[in-house]
């Protein structure tokens, strides 16, 4: 190899040491399980929880944050998505953690503490002022050419403690943990690529996977700055009771189609295509009909609190049409007006109508157990989120996840049951990782990347 390109590859390697603090956190009440993930983050000093929906992520992350501003004796600062601005501001007075305001520029802060900020408004704060960050939500990180990804990693570059929490990354785009690692100042994502990855020109949709010889090294990699938990067991002795969940029944509907309208010349059927171009001509086609699907799921339980997702503003208008009464949450209402509707929905219940992209990250909806898609979708990582606002630990009642689809999007559903299998088997390999990574910290042995596969020198990180 070209020593100078060597260079240049090495130069944009990050070093990742330990480089937080021992704390004790027995001072909140947090389960077992969470102290020793708050305190095996805070040890780290720049690290990432990765811990599914209702395992507390936001009160670990709280914490977190409390304990860093206690420790630098300089503000922390928490980036949340809109509507999970508020909702952490009551955890925040749940559990007691002092200290804790939602601010909407710098000109709001007042001496250290933590603060909580919507993404939207990150550029009205100095991040040379914080001590530490915390990322909730941090799959907001998952684009890799994204100007947000670019943005969050560039402003708290130098900030000395960092913290990203989200519930699952993506299953199907390792890219999403390389740009966690980049975040953090653990490794640039593409130096992670290069190391573990290949470049499969037969696959379109996923071009970047695993080297097969790579899989366990790549893991046991990850799991030396995540914590990936599904469960409390997977940190460790510690005991499920408590955290096993109901049943999930997703039940899909479809809505026939008339084949015979809108054809090509000479054609007996119109032959539908997919693509990402003329998929929303279809749907346009069955919005009144799915819409009449969802309203007829309603009728059935009028008492229930139900979530309606809608991916476009014509499904959304074909169903408020229907449910004028509705809580009806759109982008382009003003941002006060968004997290007021999606937090009565949390307070009142009734029946809220959104977008996934709006409300499907963070909000806690245990309140309720209906939910209804106007229609399929291809991001597996979306629908999962979405599932995971009312199906989290914390549910006592089966949840109902009805997908109304028109039979021309039944293509959407085959790909969708694909990526799940391919999630499960990702969870499989990040929890047993997670844990050994947990057991040998306990022990306060930490993994050796040189101790497993051979790699040239110059991809060590150091």
């Amino acid at each position: 190899m070209n020593p100078d390109y060597a260079s240049f590859i090495e130069s944009k390697a990050t070093a990742h040491v330990p480089a937080g603090f021992d704390a004790d956190c027995s001072d909140y009440d947090l389960f077992p399980f969470q102290r020793a993930t708050v305190e095996w983050a805070l040890n780290l000093g720049r690290a990432a929880i990765f811990a599914d929906t209702g395992l507390g992520k936001t009160f670990m992350q709280l914490v977190w944050a409390r304990k860093v501003a206690d420790h630098t004796d300089r503000p922390v600062i928490v980036i949340a998505p809109l509507a999970v601005v508020r909702q952490t501001e009551r955890e925040a007075a749940k559990f007691a953690i002092p200290g804790v305001k939602v601010i909407g520029s710098q000109s709001d802060m007042d001496g250290p503490g933590v603060y909580v900020i919507n993404y939207d408004a990150r550029h009205k704060i100095d991040a040379s002022v914080f001590g530490g960050v915390v990322l909730d939500e941090s799959s907001i990180l998952k684009n890799a050419v994204g100007r947000t990804r670019n943005q969050l990693i560039e402003m708290f570059r130098q900030t000395p403690y960092r913290l990203a929490c989200t519930a699952t990354p993506s299953p199907n785009d390792h890219t999403e943990l390389g740009n966690h690692s980049e975040f953090l100042g653990v490794m640039d994502e593409a130096i992670m690529r290069a190391r573990w990855f290949v470049n499969d020109l037969g696959d379109t949709v996923q071009p970047w996977r695993l080297k097969r010889h790579a899989v366990d090294d790549f893991w046991r990699w990850v799991s030396s700055w995540a914590r990936c938990i599904g469960k409390p067991s997977d940190m460790g002795d510690y005991s499920d009771d408590g955290y096993d969940l109901p049943r999930l029944n997703i039940v899909k509907h479809s809505v026939a189609v008339d084949l015979t309208k809108d054809r090509d010349d000479g054609m007996l059927f119109r032959i539908p295509d997919m693509s990402a171009t003329s998929i929303h001509k279809e749907k346009r086609r069955t919005a009144g009909a799915r819409a009449q699907k969802v309203m007829d799921l309603i009728r059935a339980k009028p008492d229930a609190d139900w979530a309606i997702w809608c991916d476009t503003d014509y499904d959304q208008d074909a169903i408020t049409a229907l449910i004028p009464d509705a809580i009806d949450v759109r982008g382009r209402d003003k941002p006060a007006d968004k997290a007021a509707g999606l937090l009565r929905f949390c307070d009142d219940g009734g029946v809220v109508i959104t977008k996934p992209k709006i409300a499907g990250m963070g909000l806690n909806w245990q309140h309720a157990h209906n939910m209804a898609f106007m229609g399929g979708t291809y991001s597996y990582e979306q629908f999962y989120q979405t599932v995971r606002r009312m199906y989290r630990f914390g549910q006592t009642e089966e949840v109902n996840a009805h997908v109304v689809m028109a039979t021309t999007e039944l293509s959407m559903w085959s790909a969708i049951h694909r990526k799940s299998t391919q999630h499960e088997q990702m969870k499989v390999r990040m929890y047993g990782a997670s844990k050994k990574a947990a057991q040998r910290y306990a022990n306060r042995t930490h993994y050796n990347p040189s101790m497993s596969a051979p790699v040239p020198a110059w991809l060590h990180t150091r």
